[in-house]
């Protein structure tokens, strides 16, 4: 049997599939200092400048609430619905009526209550998580930053020669505390 082909199917718009083009890097690569550990290799990722970490730092910090006050949503209904439904023992002996009024507003106090401590935990979670990886963050210098001089903060850098920084020379108190 021979396949019947129509000259538009190998077309080049029938063809070519169009990606998106690629998202830019947060990090790129820069010399490493005199400071930095040399078995890593003579370059470390970093970031461009101090508002590039700052910017990567509030993003994945609010995804992590984000992701976490889901996840409580689920476990706070849960807990809820089970905290407020009449004992079945109650309707079967015929003493208490199911009122749905009733437990809708125990419902939604027990809920609002609930999701209030969760928020909570969840922004202490995502600091958690977040602080360690992003002390240890580089950022480049002024001197190694080929773009975004304009926006970099000026630190004072202890080495000579050294073309980064970590991010816990950023990481101050009102710095994690206004992020929230």
């Amino acid at each position: 049997m021979a396949w019947e082909s129509d000259p538009e199917d190998f077309s080049p718009a029938a063809t070519i599939v169009p990606f998106d083009p690629p998202l830019p890097l947060l990090r790129g690569p820069v010399n490493a200092g005199p400071g930095d550990d040399a078995s890593a290799g003579s370059f470390v990722l970093a970031f461009r400048d101090a508002a590039s970490w700052r910017s990567a730092y509030r993003a994945t910090e609010s995804k992590i609430v984000e992701q976490c006050k889901a996840g409580a949503r689920a476990g706070c209904s849960i807990s809820v619905s089970n905290k407020c439904k009449t004992p079945l023992w109650k309707i079967i002996l015929g003493t208490k009526q199911m009122d749905f009024k009733e437990r809708e507003q125990c419902e939604e106090r027990e809920m609002s209550s609930c999701m209030a401590l969760a928020e909570d935990a969840c922004i202490s979670f995502a600091k958690v998580k977040c602080i360690p990886a992003f002390q240890d963050a580089r950022i480049a210098t002024e001197s190694s930053s080929e773009v975004g001089n304009a926006a970099l903060e000026r630190v004072t850098v202890e080495e000579e020669g050294s073309t980064n920084y970590k991010g816990s020379k950023l990481m101050m108190d009102s710095f994690v505390d206004s992020t929230s």
